[in-house]
């Protein structure tokens, strides 16, 4: 098992913790980590697009010219494609574009990711994280104390409000729980901010 340090608000080094290395200590397998992450951006697309086709447009209810004589090209209506104000070929439809993948595969990627962050230096383990009261500043000043570059991802063993609302104005900064957490977040944010106990929480859940 990887012994990492455990740092308080103040950046201070107050002890250690042990991560499984069946967790954090694997090979991160890229292709799983692709095959998530867009499964995610692939649920979180709305598909509301919409167009009309020629049957949908409004007009066009008699030839506008007609057939022969005229020396132009014969139309049928003046609402097809080619007019202007004419209906859409093959254009998007409302769609429902999620898809689910196997829990299997969630699961080693959300391992990969952590082992990533892990053997990037990426990850800080808080012994813990809270404040008396909202402010902004306080989260900005543990974030420096912790010397954090960047964007960052705090995740929290359970709901924190205070914290939630001190860190949420903060530019590249998210909160999340160990139950919302996810591989896209995780690779998205330069650095992960996770407390102690919810790092036990993951080892709980994905031992």
């Amino acid at each position: 098992m990887a012994k990492v340090d455990v740092f308080n608000t103040e950046g201070t080094v107050v002890g250690q913790i042990e991560l499984a290395d069946g967790i954090f200590g694997i090979e991160p397998n890229e292709a799983v980590l692709r095959e998530v992450v867009l499964n995610q951006l692939a649920n979180r697309r709305q598909g509301t697009h919409s167009t009309k086709t020629r049957h949908e447009v409004s007009g066009g209810g008699r030839k506008p010219y007609r057939q022969k004589g005229t020396g132009r090209a014969r139309q049928g209506s003046i609402r097809s494609a080619q007019w202007i104000k004419g209906g859409i070929i093959f254009g998007p439809t409302p769609r429902d574009y999620s898809y689910t993948v196997p829990k299997k595969v969630k699961r080693l990627a959300m391992k990969s990711a952590l082992s990533a962050k892990l053997a990037d230096r990426k990850l800080i383990v808080l012994d813990q994280l809270d404040f008396p009261e909202i402010r902004t500043k306080s989260m900005v000043q543990v974030l420096g104390n912790l010397k954090t570059e960047g964007s960052a991802l705090v995740v929290l063993e359970a709901k924190n409000p205070t914290v939630e609302k001190s860190a949420r104005n903060i530019p590249g900064i998210k909160t999340a729980l160990v139950n919302t957490m996810n591989v896209f977040d995780i690779l998205k944010f330069d650095t992960f901010i996770v407390t102690k106990a919810a790092v036990e929480k993951v080892q709980e859940v994905y031992v």
